[in-house]
């Protein structure tokens, strides 16, 4: 992408829910910044109801932009409910990710 060009997330969200509805692992994610060339990644990632992220430690600075649906962040200091608008920070300790509906984030991360 470059800055003449815009990225419809929500397209890209819904072309990827799509797809992690049909994925035996229930997610579909797709890249829409970053590289090896660069400190921030970003990726649209897609998870059929009743699928997540199992338990992992954290990729370090990182937040989440829930763009379709809602998602339950499960975290040791408490968990959080987030719809489609709501913006969450990733805490910097062990957690996991459910979708309570078909829904799409935009994870944004800074790796240490």
């Amino acid at each position: 992408m470059t800055a003449s060009t815009a990225l419809s997330l929500h397209r890209l969200a819904d072309e990827q829910i799509a797809t992690a509805k049909t994925a035996s692992a229930g997610r579909s994610a797709q890249g829409v910044f970053g590289g090896s060339d660069k400190t921030l990644r970003q990726t649209v990632l897609a998870l059929a109801a009743g699928n997540g992220l199992a338990d992992h430690e954290s990729p370090g600075e990182a937040t989440l932009l829930v763009l379709r649906g809602r998602v339950r962040l499960n975290a040791p200091s408490g968990n959080i409910e987030a719809a489609a608008g709501d913006y969450l920070e990733i805490p910097a300790e062990r957690h996991s990710l459910d979708a309570l509906e078909d829904s799409a984030v935009l994870l944004s991360v800074v790796p240490r």
